[in-house]
């Protein structure tokens, strides 16, 4: 199944966001594209819709993910340590 895990992270702003989407089949035979966003090592939200057909699922996944694209989400992560130290990659900006 499709399972995506998108940050967008800007230490000047404070934030520090995920956004997950997941494909995964249910009981019944549908597929059912759940969503979970909220602020990075915190509880956060999540929705599941469900849809007759994996292509249907499909778009639903890839119009979601390019949505959070353009709003400046990416898979690539920042390391935030303690100190407050910003890392890209293991090294330091």
């Amino acid at each position: 199944m499709s399972s995506v895990t998108l940050y967008r992270i800007d230490p000047v702003k404070n934030m520090q966001r995920y956004y997950r989407l997941d494909i995964q089949p249910d009981l019944f035979g549908n597929q059912c594209l759940t969503r979970e966003w909220g602020r990075i090592g915190r509880a956060g939200q999540m929705r599941t819709t469900f849809y007759q057909s994996m292509e249907e699922a499909e778009q639903a996944f890839i119009k979601q993910r390019t949505a959070k694209e353009r709003k400046g989400y990416t898979m690539k992560t920042l390391e935030i340590y303690r100190t407050r130290t910003i890392y890209e990659n293991g090294k330091p900006l």
